[in-house]
């Protein structure tokens, strides 16, 4: 068997695994848009696949009418915006440092040992209750966003993109007079554009499906974040009140549900292919210098 069919046979199974992997993921995604626009009888029967039955727009039209729903949307589009804007600013200021070597950064090794220790040995779940309750952050937004607020994983693929990045382009802005805030203002941010846009999804994707710390740090249901009431949902321990209760017995439950988790893939499905052209240069360069 020569080279090139070897290449090429490689190129086939390659492919066939990847489309195998992507159906994976793609079609519990395509059965649940099918559930949340099929009719509650065709729901019941369990005769919905990957196409609707009895298309209907009648979830939707209850989802629109829930107040909970919204409010929590609103919650996390609130928490997305302030935690990738923290996310972002905090790696990048200290990405760029730590892409300099021990003469220019003496300390540059201690602070990435620290990094990565810290990355490997999480203090623990209670540890971060207390802490979170002796500042009096419950039932704030801050409570889901600064215990996440130094992302360290984005942090090392930032400083190994600007480690990458060509020496002699900042020797000659230093030689024209360019401290090091105009070099990183004008200089490294503009290159490092794949990368910060890969980390900026990475961070709008871990405070949108995060669900967890918004169960353990919030003591009212009225703060709970997007993810956090779908879980609530999902667990029927939405149903705090007899009205709702009501509403849910008249409806199907399973159209409603899947209606609510389909309109929660909509920010990702809007924002993922302004990012994507980024992603692939971001996090493989990133990842290639230690």
């Amino acid at each position: 068997m020569n080279k090139a069919l070897k290449k090429n046979t490689f190129r086939v199974l390659n492919g066939i695994f990847l489309a195998f992997l992507a159906a994976l993921c793609l079609l519990p995604i395509i059965h649940i848009v099918a559930v949340s626009f099929s009719d509650q009888a065709a729901v019941s029967a369990n005769q919905v696949g990957l196409l609707p039955k009895g298309f209907t727009f009648a979830s939707y039209k209850m989802v629109a009418k829930r107040s909970a729903f919204w409010q929590a949307f609103g919650i996390s589009v609130e928490r997305v915006i302030i935690g990738v804007i923290i996310n972002t600013v905090i790696t990048v200021l200290m990405a760029y440092p730590l892409s300099k070597n021990e003469r220019e950064f003496p300390a540059r090794k201690i602070y990435v040992w620290l990094l990565i220790f810290v990355m490997i040995f999480d203090g623990g779940l209670v540890p971060n209750y207390i802490l979170i309750k002796d500042l009096n952050l419950f039932d704030t937004i801050w409570a889901l966003v600064l215990p996440a607020a130094v992302p360290i994983y984005n942090i090392i693929l930032t400083m190994n993109f600007m480690k990458q990045l060509p020496g002699t382009i900042e020797e000659a802005a230093m030689v024209d007079g360019a401290n090091y805030f105009q070099r990183f203002i004008k200089l490294i941010i503009p290159l490092s554009k794949p990368v910060i846009a890969t980390v900026t999804l990475f961070s709008f994707l871990n405070h949108w499906n995060s669900w967890f710390d918004g169960k353990i740090y919030n003591n009212q249901t009225t703060n709970y974040p997007l993810q956090t009431y779908l879980q609530n949902l999902i667990s029927n321990s939405d149903m705090t009140n007899a009205a709702e209760a009501i509403e849910n017995a008249l409806s199907n439950v399973k159209t409603l549900q899947a209606a609510q988790l389909a309109l929660t893939l909509l920010p990702i499905l809007l924002i993922y292919p302004f990012l994507q052209k980024y992603f692939v240069k971001g996090i493989t360069v990133g990842a290639v210098k230690g």
